[in-house]
């Protein structure tokens, strides 16, 4: 009898456990088809690429890496640092401000500072009428098409990453430390660089890793400004050059980046131990440094022009120009666009949320090594490069299309066509695959704030697992999942380098619908997309930004 009653819970937790296996193998299926693909090629193309698109693609990426990561570090941890541990104008609204460039695709801002600061922008146009200058050879400027431009475009909307791990550390543990420090006769400066920035390594280390993780990524910023990446090159190898081996075995080329990176995220997270004796909430009562004289201003104007560089100038460049073309709002090529968008981003959103709260879910209820190893393993995607992502889903969909299409002509004699690569189904795997570490994570949060004595509480009253799911869990998770939801839906909409690789022939995206148009020097023209990606992407700011104040009070 009791061999019976256990076989309900044991059937269960292998179900569970099942399926947070199969969903790691979801994500896991386009990494291994890289592989497979770049070991099957001919090796033709290997000496080729070692010789003339390995060393200058891999030293532009390095560079890449290094620069922003180093202008993202000091901007983000400079501002965290104020806002949260002195006193100056505007800083409650700062605090807030400094986020907003992450409603900012990578790409928009590249395309907002060509427009700004080309010979006809605004910078030049005001500096050659100050100095009377009539020809461009007639003066310097420097040029936005580079790897330095790459490097200020990037940072300016990259580094709220560092900003947010770094000031929520500062918040909860560095200030409390900070004022024991002062206490012992510290210096401010000596404070900030011997106690705080120490506390704070393991935040900002994360925070490092998302940046190079989002550089990473980035194909569309990169390609309009000139800059051979590994990602470009990927890019390049396979639609222009036409050799998917050669762009596989440069896939795996990143992927070794990607490795070394979530390494680094890994031990960050396990050097996290500092503790504090203070609750949150004594700790942000903590008394913060009053700057006087020109010190304030300095940290007002120091906290003011990283939102300005990349948030401000991109919404008056692309908003400037939406406005000259409101006609395009009731476009038949802009709503089909739109419809598109709203279709992959929602239907990347119901699948990502399902697949986060069934491995949220089998964490919390089939506590097993299993499990966790397969939650590790399905969080390896939001580290793969979209273009990488790309290729790894588009070939084994492809084959299976053409599989199916052979059964049904044997079967029925009639073509079925391309049924996943030709719909939108590959975007939706390839998103879903990228953005299910942000829902898994959200949703994971969401159930750690349940005690799990609530499952117990509901088991002894009689209800089965699956009552308890459906009439405890789910009700008190809505917000979590919702929330989930929102974020993976807005980060579909503003993402490039996978659609633009996976969508079928006549077929845009907002994203896809604005690189278009600018790969053809009409950044006018795809101004009124900008915009309403931009203000799509505002939502989940939004959202961080109450947390801020929720965090900061009324301080």
């Amino acid at each position: 009898m009791a061999k019976n009653k256990s076989r309900p819970g044991a059937n269960a937790h292998r179900t569970l456990v099942g399926t947070a296996l199969f969903t790691s193998l979801i994500v896991l299926m386009p990494i291994i088809a890289i592989v497979l693909i770049a070991a099957g090629g001919s090796g033709a193309d290997w000496p080729h690429l070692v010789s003339n698109v390995l060393p200058r693609a891999t030293l532009r990426t390095l560079l890449l890496l290094a620069g922003v990561g180093a202008a993202t570090a000091i901007v983000g941890v400079t501002t965290a640092w104020l806002t949260a541990s002195c006193e100056f104008p505007l800083r409650r609204l700062l605090s807030v401000v400094l986020v907003l460039p992450l409603a900012i695709p990578s790409y928009l801002s590249a395309y907002a500072f060509g427009e700004f600061l080309d010979y006809t922008g605004p910078v030049q146009t005001i500096l050659r009428a100050a100095f009377g200058f009539t020809m461009r050879r007639e003066y310097w400027f420097p040029d936005i098409r580079t790897t330095g431009g790459a490097v200020l475009v990037l940072s300016s909307v990259l580094y709220p990453y560092i900003y947010l791990a770094a000031r929520a550390m500062f918040l909860m543990q560095g200030r409390a430390a900070a004022d024991v420090a002062r206490t012992l006769g510290a210096s401010p400066l000596s404070v900030f660089a011997k106690v705080q920035i120490p506390m704070a390594r393991p935040a900002i280390m994360v925070g490092l890793t998302l940046v190079a993780m989002e550089t990473l990524n980035d194909i569309g910023a990169v390609e309009y400004l000139g800059v051979q990446t590994l990602t470009f090159s990927i890019f390049d190898t396979w639609l222009n050059r036409g050799s998917l081996a050669g762009a596989a075995q440069i896939a795996c080329v990143m992927l070794v980046f990607v490795v070394v990176l979530l390494l680094v995220e890994r031990a960050a997270r396990r050097r996290q131990r500092f503790a504090s004796s203070k609750t949150t909430a004594a700790v942000a009562d903590s008394i913060r440094l009053d700057l006087r004289g020109w010190k304030r201003w300095a940290a007002m104007v120091a906290c003011m022009v990283p939102p300005l560089l990349g948030f401000a100038i991109p919404v008056l460049v692309l908003g400037s120009y939406a406005l000259r073309r409101l006609d395009q709002f009731v476009s038949l090529r802009l709503l089909s666009a739109f419809w598109h968008s709203i279709l992959i981003s929602f239907t990347t959103a119901c699948a990502a949320v399902l697949l986060a709260f069934l491995l949220a879910y089998a964490a919390r209820s089939a506590r097993s090594p299993i499990t966790m190893v397969a939650g590790r393993l399905a969080s390896l995607g939001y580290g793969v490069p979209g273009t990488v992502l790309a290729m790894g889903v588009l070939i084994p969909l492809a084959r299976l299309d053409n599989g199916i299409d052979a059964v049904a002509r044997d079967w029925t004699g009639m073509s079925t066509g391309l049924l996943l690569t030709g719909s939108g189904f590959a975007i939706v795997y390839a998103c879903t695959v990228r953005f299910l570490t942000m829902a898994e994570g959200t949703i994971e949060a969401g159930f750690h704030k349940l005690s799990p004595h609530l499952d117990m509480a509901s088991r002894t009253l009689g209800r089965t697992s699956g009552q308890t799911l459906r009439t405890v869990l789910l009700p008190m998770m809505r917000p979590a999942t919702l929330t989930a939801a929102l974020l993976v839906f807005i980060e579909s909409m503003k993402e490039l380098s996978a659609t633009i690789m996976l969508r079928p022939f006549n077929f845009n995206t907002l994203a896809t619908l604005v690189y278009e148009d600018a790969s053809r020097a009409k950044v006018e023209d795809a101004s009124v997309a900008s915009i309403i990606i931009v203000v799509a992407g505002l939502v989940p700011v939004f959202l961080v930004s109450r947390s801020l104040n929720d965090t900061s009070g009324s301080r």
